[in-house]
């Protein structure tokens, strides 16, 4: 694989169970760069190692005053020369092209897996793993598989160098062989204390860029709040732990660094002072001596991939830990068992018996909003497995993120950060290695809603997502031109200009033609900004809405689709949608007047559960709890009117008991 290729047409299936496991399948899956780099190292080694010899050739030579003998060397010395800088150059490009490719595979397949989460991706990890996950942990992957092949290139020049030594000279060959295992592993017993403080530097790491990115994606909320400082607070405290564990990982680095200076420096020592007894005694020449020493000292280049492999592997083995957690969540508990389609019919969900018939539009009211945010998920095809906790990733991510998200996109979102994320890691039964992802679950799964009597969790991912549209109530625009911004997988049957019409953007255009002066007053050419915060939240919520009416699916969700509108533009916004949603199905999660007098039914969920189905007149009339969301009227208002029914039919009763068990109701 060349970097020219990239990216790869099938990044590959990886091998999730652990850390270890994923890095192995990653060098597995580039063994062609593997071997080509270990092919390249080895040349480059032993050409290295052939230099001694010359050099102890050529003072031989100068001692029995041979020409012949000099001159033999010195052709050797630079045939040698030639060897090393083209291997080296070989051996640096290919182990840079894996390095690369690496890290090019790592991130199409999260990729990958980003748009099989959609949204619950950073609901179930927090934003601040994703981004350290598809950067500086992508690099440090790479790093670990670039210097795997350098390294057995080292080891196996050691081995082939301590062989010929011994039998060049084993006098002195053998106490060389004896001396490299103990310099190559002498630093071994340090290696698991490095790594766990490395191990502790890089999650102290990872939690401050989880809160940075937290505090980044709030700011807007904390400046209203006034809640900059505690934040900012909370991230110098978590900078000062990072940086306190940094110089406590690199001691014991340098320790590793200064052991491996000075048992080679003994080395030489005793070979250079019992080489020269010997040859003192003449029993070997100075030209072998010469050798050996050169040799050994040569050595030493080699010694130094052990600390490089040992380093890379420390610090790839989190950053692989944190990659398995993202890339072992799965859509759905439940496999795709079912062909290509696209369902059709009415959209039920048996959990809470809200039924959505086809062609309608379905208001749905929850005096709840976390409850709304949850049944919309479901309605998309997000099933709870078990535990339904949504700490999500933080306070500030919360108050300040959304996306638009289709149906089949994930589980329920588990814990993002905090000690609920910590509590679901578990370690691994066959490897020991600490695996970051959910606690298992042993709680029945939730049954699957139902499109048309189709289990939406059991379609393929493009079928789900072609049949269901979940849009969030905080939405996110990204960066690019209207045009580009309205270009998205769909029908075919709205238009662009249908569709902004509906979400009523006729001053969303205005605005955005008068923006731009290169565009010809064309507002379709006029450039948003990231997250569209060049926007107020009223166009951008619209903005959404036409993204969303564009590409017609058979079920659309809208989750308090005009929240952040002024109640004449809602009336036509909710008009709007339901001509353009003429005969196909509309779901929309609200509590306003205006918009749910649109709808065809209206559906009150209390308790998670279905408890009244009607027209908005209807409710507001026969049903207490409906009126009491709709109106935003206190526990207060509730009670009272209540109380005085029961106290008018006190003469039924006809007790003081009776009395007294009404106010204690009341």
């Amino acid at each position: 694989m060349q970097i020219r290729d990239l990216p790869y047409s099938d990044p590959g299936d990886p091998d999730v169970r652990s850390g270890p496991r994923f890095l192995f399948w990653l060098g597995r899956s580039q063994l062609t760069g593997q071997l080509k780099s270990l092919s390249w190292g080895l040349l480059h080694q032993c050409a290295i190692a052939g230099l001694p010899l010359t050099v102890g050739l050529a003072v031989q030579a100068v001692i029995d005053r041979s020409g012949r003998g000099l001159a033999l060397a010195g052709a050797l010395i630079v045939l040698l020369g030639v060897l090393i800088a083209v291997a080296d150059t070989m051996l640096h490009r290919t182990a840079v092209t894996n390095w690369i490719t690496a890290a090019a595979r790592v991130q199409q397949l999260l990729a990958r897996k980003t748009a099989e989460l959609g949204s619950a991706l950073t609901r179930r990890v927090a934003a601040g793993e994703v981004v350290a996950v598809s950067t500086g942990d992508v690099e440090k992957i790479g790093w670990f598989v670039e210097a795997l092949s350098r390294f057995v290139a080292a080891a196996t020049a050691l081995v082939l160098i301590c062989v010929g030594l011994v039998l060049y000279l084993p006098s002195l060959g053998v106490l060389v062989a004896v001396a490299v295992p103990v310099l190559a592993l002498a630093v071994l017993p340090l290696l698991p204390r490095a790594t766990q403080r490395a191990d502790l530097q890089r999650e102290k790491a990872g939690r401050a860029t989880e809160l940075a990115s937290d505090t980044v994606a709030g700011l807007r909320v904390l400046r209203g709040i006034g809640g900059e400082e505690l934040f900012l607070g909370r991230y110098r405290r978590a900078s000062q732990e990072v940086r306190e564990a940094a110089v406590h990982s690199a001691r014991m680095w340098a320790l590793i660094s200064a052991i491996q200076v000075l048992l080679p420096g003994a080395l030489l020592i005793s070979l250079v002072w019992y080489g020269a007894t010997l040859a003192g005694d003449g029993r070997i020449d100075v030209g072998q001596l010469v050798t050996v020493y050169s040799a050994a000292t040569l050595m030493l280049f080699p010694l130094r991939h052990f600390e490089e492999i040992a380093m890379a592997y420390s610090f790839s083995r989190p950053s692989a830990q944190r990659a398995v957690r993202v890339l072992s969540l799965r859509r759905s508990a439940r496999p795709s068992t079912m062909d290509a389609m696209a369902p059709e019919g009415d959209l039920y969900d048996p959990v809470t018996g809200l039924m959505a018939p086809r062609g309608l539009f379905t208001a749905v009211v929850c005096g709840d909003p976390d409850e709304a945010g949850r049944l919309a998920e479901r309605l998309g095809g997000h099933a709870e497995t078990g535990n339904t906790s949504h700490n999500g990733t933080g306070d500030a991510q919360h108050a300040a993120t959304g996306t638009t998200r289709h149906a089949g996109t994930g589980e329920t979102p588990r814990a993002g950060t905090g000690e609920a994320q910590r509590a679901a890691e578990t370690s691994h039964p066959e490897t020991g290695d600490t695996v970051h992802g959910e606690a298992e679950d042993t709680s029945p799964p939730v049954p699957s809603v139902l499109l048309g009597g189709v289990p939406l969790d059991e379609l393929p991912l493009e079928s789900a997502r072609a049949a269901v549209l979940v849009q969030d109530k905080d939405q996110v625009l990204l960066s690019g031109t209207l045009r580009e911004l309205l270009d998205v997988p769909s029908s075919g049957a709205v238009s662009a200009e249908d569709a902004l019409t509906a979400a009523q953007c006729g001053d969303v255009l205005s605005a955005l033609a008068q923006a731009s002066l290169d565009t010809e007053g064309d507002p379709m050419r006029t450039r948003i900004t990231e997250r569209g915060r060049s926007l107020s939240g009223g166009q951008r919520q619209r903005l959404a809405l036409a993204r969303s009416l564009v590409t017609d699916p058979e079920v659309l969700v809208l989750d308090e689709p005009t929240s952040a509108v002024d109640s004449h533009t809602e009336a036509r916004v909710a008009a709007g949608i339901k001509r353009l949603r003429e005969g196909r199905t509309t779901v929309a999660f609200a509590s306003s007047p205006l918009l749910l007098d649109c709808a065809d039914r209206v559906v009150l969920v209390h308790g998670g559960t279905v408890v009244a189905v009607g027209s908005h007149r209807e409710l507001l009339v026969q049903e207490p709890r409906y009126r009491a969301v709709v109106t935003r009227e206190s526990d207060d208002e509730i009670a009272a009117p209540a109380a005085s029914e029961e106290l008018a039919g006190i003469d039924t009763l006809g007790s003081v008991e009776a009395i007294e068990e009404i106010e204690e109701r009341a």
